[in-house]
């Protein structure tokens, strides 16, 4: 229990050090107007016109840092921050969910392998807590058997910590796109771009921390469950 409480103490104070450090910067950036005039529903609709995606719509979403693309209904939801902004921030941020946009259009292999773990993912999450608590109380190798119980650690903690290393290059990726695009056209130029680039890196740290905490609990379950043996 003190190693799980270890574990997720330091990942929790990760969290919190990376998502402070990306708030901060995105307010940062979204003190500069852009030269180019435009907001981040027009950086968007740029972009995906740019390449020839005409079946996603730009929609206003709700909050703070909530953007995404929904590649069910082909919709990219902007914050309220972002859609009408014309800021630095709102550029890179609008950049970024269209390159997921492009990675839908173009049949982008590890989208593809996130969006199926979707749901199996959702199942894992709530029957981890029933997993954990068995673990805690001493539930392994002398109550279930051992290639049961390997299994049920595979299909929870171990189906999270894959999808959230998946998540990786995905992120990376779409974050990669919004920079080149933004760079080619014109849309950032100069500091203008450096600032696009340093709050997508920021971004992309939250999913970094999240991989290694997911990562982190498979693998103290796994070694706590062959430890019982």
């Amino acid at each position: 229990m003190f190693g799980y409480m270890i574990i997720l103490g330091v990942f929790t104070l990760l969290g919190m050090v990376i998502g402070g450090k990306l708030k901060s910067t995105f307010n940062k950036y979204s003190q500069y107007e852009l030269r180019s005039g435009k907001t981040g529903k027009e950086v968007a609709e740029d972009m995906l016109a740019h390449y020839g995606i005409h079946d996603v719509k730009v929609v206003p979403g709700q909050g703070s840092l909530t953007d995404h693309y929904n590649p069910q209904t082909k919709t990219i939801a902007l914050s309220e921050p972002v859609y009408a902004s014309r800021s630095i921030s709102a550029a890179a941020v609008a950049a970024h969910e269209c390159g997921h946009a492009v990675q839908h259009a173009t049949a982008y292999p590890m989208l593809a392998m996130r969006s199926t773990l979707v749901p199996v993912v959702n199942f894992s999450a709530k029957a981890q807590q029933f997993v954990m608590m068995g673990m805690m109380m001493g539930i392994g190798a002398g109550f279930v058997n051992p290639s049961l119980m390997l299994a049920i650690l595979a299909g929870t903690f171990g189906v999270t910590a894959l999808f959230s290393l998946i998540t990786l290059p995905v992120e990376f990726d779409a974050s990669k796109r919004a920079l080149v695009w933004l760079d080619e056209s014109g849309v950032t130029q100069g500091a203008e771009y450096d600032g696009a680039k340093d709050a997508l890196w920021w971004a992309a740290m939250t999913y970094v921390s999240s991989a290694l905490m997911a990562l982190a609990m498979f693998l103290f379950f796994l070694l706590r469950f062959m430890g019982q043996d």
